[in-house]
């Protein structure tokens, strides 16, 4: 008789970027170590029955948003058990500087936000404690020293993905518009910070890259003013405040400085077909780069709340299920942040100006509403959820093939799905520490039942429980990056 291996997935169907087959997966210490029939699979130690379900990797989520209201611990103990317990494995942690610290800290002048360097060892230190998820860095680059900082934080801690949000570049001129430049320190830069990014990112080679929020909330701050004296307070202003042309505008401009210096890009936050043609355009000049949307562009109109590249009209949601169906996105985050409040203490109904801006909970939908409203409708394959969520993310954050596939030699991250599960959504259900989802009420079909994480079942969904049941204890990890160079 074969060795037994640690655990042994039996009896479901594997989901891959090419297809979905029956069979089994075999894992020891951490790692996929062989995937066959079920007849062929060497026997376990433990077995999980996986009949009737799909077995599909453990999705890679690029961005999330930790520390924004409260302490980075609070976070990584309330919002990684969030994510254990719908599918994702794997957070892209896009963090500022200033949001890793121990202590409630103000940032007063642009002096008191931190070099990257000096607080890089208190993320690992907290996150190896308390997150339940693998995580990795994508640095946020708010004035020229942490640009310059690049190539160290590369070669030192394996940071090879970093962000800018340009909407933010006005600094205190947008305090007004976004409560969060207030409490991360946001003063302000300009194209000389990103082209000095863009530089030090180019020449570090793959799998560097460079992700942008794509936003002009300079030109946003005069249609706002137009709409203010119109008497507009609806939540549909905050879409028309920053049309899609606010967006796709600085795509065509940055993929420009990108196309010069060599600099490969990432666009989070796709939410138009606007946007979309100038990523190709982009791509047919010779630029490296990526797109990304949201399960909340993807399903939610303009109506229904405010947020950060603004949602769009349904027309636009099918628009942009049509564009990740056909390949013309690359993939899906949730963009999760946690503002640390009650929807009653966010919102002032009807005033659009007054409510503030975001929602929590959004990576406890990610995953369910994909299946749900994608492949459950018939908008996308299981495959291509795969390939969007899991693999892509993976070769384009460097992470390939450690994570976000399913093959011998690769984490034992998996996600059992059951695309027949249906539960109505309420607020008693997330694990987000704001306690609230914008999707209360929404009766979603298919559900992640099960995540494991290098090798360890972390979450499972008995059937007489109202939300999944987290059963594992926080064994995430750092995940440095090497560049191809090295």
């Amino acid at each position: 008789m074969a060795n037994e291996v640690d655990l042994v997935i039996k009896g479901g169907k594997i989901v891959t970027p090419d297809g979905v087959f029956a069979g089994s997966i075999a894992i020891e210490n951490g790692k996929i170590v062989a995937i066959a029939e079920d007849k062929n699979c060497p026997p376990g130690k433990k077995t999980v029955n996986a009949t009737g379900k799909y077995v599909m990797p453990g999705v890679v989520d690029p961005e999330c948003h930790l520390g924004h209201a409260r302490l980075l611990e609070e976070d990584l103990k309330s919002e990684t058990r969030a994510a254990i317990a719908t599918g994702v494995t794997t957070w892209g942690m896009q963090l500022s500087s200033t949001v890793v610290r121990k202590t409630i800290t103000k940032f007063e002048k642009p002096e008191d936000v931190p070099p990257w360097l000096k607080v890089f060892p208190i993320l690992t230190e907290l996150g190896d404690k308390h997150s339940m998820v693998d995580y990795y860095l994508t640095g946020k680059i708010m004035n020229d020293t942490h640009a310059f900082e690049i190539p160290a934080l590369a070669e030192q801690h394996g940071v090879t993905s970093f962000k800018t949000q340009l909407h933010l570049r006005s600094g205190t001129a947008v305090w007004d518009t976004w409560v969060g430049g207030r409490q991360q320190g946001i003063f302000g830069y300009d194209d000389g910070t990103v082209y000095a990014a863009m530089r030090n990112v180019a020449r570090l080679g793959p799998p560097a890259i460079y992700s942008l929020h794509c936003e002009n909330w300079e030109i946003a701050r005069i249609i706002q003013q137009d709409l203010i004296r119109e008497g507009r307070k609806d939540t549909g202003a905050w879409d028309d405040r920053s049309p899609a042309f606010c967006e796709a505008g600085h795509v065509r401009a940055y993929s420009y400085y990108a196309k010069i210096t060599g600099c490969p890009l990432y666009i989070q936050h796709v939410t138009s077909p606007e946007t979309v043609k100038e990523i190709l355009k982009a791509k047919e000049e010779g630029v490296r780069i990526f797109g990304q949307t949201g399960s909340h562009y993807l399903s939610l109109p303009k109506e229904t709340w405010k947020i950060n590249v603004p949602l769009r009209s349904k027309e636009t949601n099918e628009k942009m299920w049509e564009a990740l169906r056909d390949g013309l996105i690359d993939s899906v985050g949730s963009d999760h942040v946690n503002y640390g409040k009650s929807r009653d203490e966010m919102e002032v109904k009807g005033d659009v100006w007054k409510t503030q801006s975001g929602f929590p909970s959004r990576v406890e939908a990610l995953l369910p509403i994909m299946l749900s409203e994608g492949v459950n409708k018939g908008r996308i394959t299981l495959q291509r959820l795969v390939e969007v969520c899991c693999t892509n993310p993976a070769r384009i954050f460097g992470l390939h093939p450690q994570k976000g596939v399913l093959a011998p030699g690769s984490d034992a991250d998996l996600v059992l799905v059951d695309l027949e599960k249906k539960c109505r959504v309420s607020n008693d259900m997330v694990y987000c520490g704001a306690g609230w989802t914008i999707y209360e009420g929404w009766e979603i079909k298919g559900w992640p039942v099960m995540t494991i994480l290098r090798g360890q079942v972390v979450m499972e969904w008995p059937d007489a429980e109202r939300r999944p049941k987290i059963v594992g204890e926080p064994i995430g990890r750092y995940i440095p990056r090497k560049l191809a160079s090295t």
